[in-house]
């Protein structure tokens, strides 16, 4: 999900810079940015991002005008911000085809977890199974099945897994491992991260001890080899 492109549009270049690192430290490969509404309807028309966000206050073509023009010729999904609690200014948004409606200030969770839940409404990811020479890893149920064995990943295990999974084929460093666990205060996390990759190559390879799927690059961090996988 974390490949979707989002444009944010807000002429508060302050803003505009931190909500975009927020969504890049979350992961997302593909955030564009536009000051004005003219701009975000430009980019909308030539670049067909997958999410739009859209403050409401911008000068020239504010957010609520934008909006109904990115509706002439598009159904992206569209969250508005506005620094106003006006019930009215909701409804607006609403009425215009708006999916959602965020008040500044906001927490940068609350603003994520928003837009993942759109994300996730419009755009239903079938279901993902990863295959190995002796075991299937099941995406969507955060399973491991090994024969007629079904072996549950923990919560760690499942996040270290999707980060690699993101990445099959590419080195994945320690580093960017441990913070897809903890966020940004992982330093100190390395010993503990050694440990799931530990209990995730007991579930998913033929040999925990000689790991063909799950290899440690010495030095760097680990790179997932991937048999197939069905979408």
């Amino acid at each position: 999900m974390n490949d979707r492109m989002i444009l944010i549009a807000d002429d508060e270049a302050e803003l505009l810079e931190m909500v975009k690192s927020i969504f890049e430290r979350a992961g997302f490969t593909q955030v564009l940015t536009a000051v004005s509404g003219e701009a975000a309807l430009k980019i909308c028309k030539e670049k067909q991002p997958d999410m739009v966000i859209l403050d409401v206050m911008m000068p020239g073509m504010d957010g609520f005008t934008t909006l109904r023009e990115i509706r002439k010729v598009s159904k992206v999904p569209v969250l508005m911000l506005t620094a106003h609690g006006e019930a009215e200014d909701k409804f607006t948004g609403f009425e215009n085809g708006a999916d959602d409606y965020l008040l500044k200030p906001f927490l940068p969770k609350e603003l994520l977890l928003r837009v993942q839940a759109i994300l996730n409404r419009v755009y239903p990811e079938k279901e993902r199974k990863v295959f190995f020479d002796t075991a299937v890893v099941d995406l969507e149920k955060a399973i491991v099945q090994r024969n007629e064995e079904v072996i549950t990943l923990t919560a760690k295990e499942f996040q270290l897994f999707e980060k690699l999974y993101e990445n099959a084929g590419r080195i994945v460093t320690a580093g960017a491992l441990c913070q897809a666990i903890c966020g940004d205060f992982w330093q100190g996390y390395e010993s503990t991260l050694a440990t799931h990759i530990r209990h995730l190559r007991e579930k998913i390879e033929e040999n925990p001890s000689k790991p063909v799927a799950l290899v440690t690059i010495k030095g760097i961090g680990y790179r997932l080899n991937i048999k197939g996988v069905q979408t």
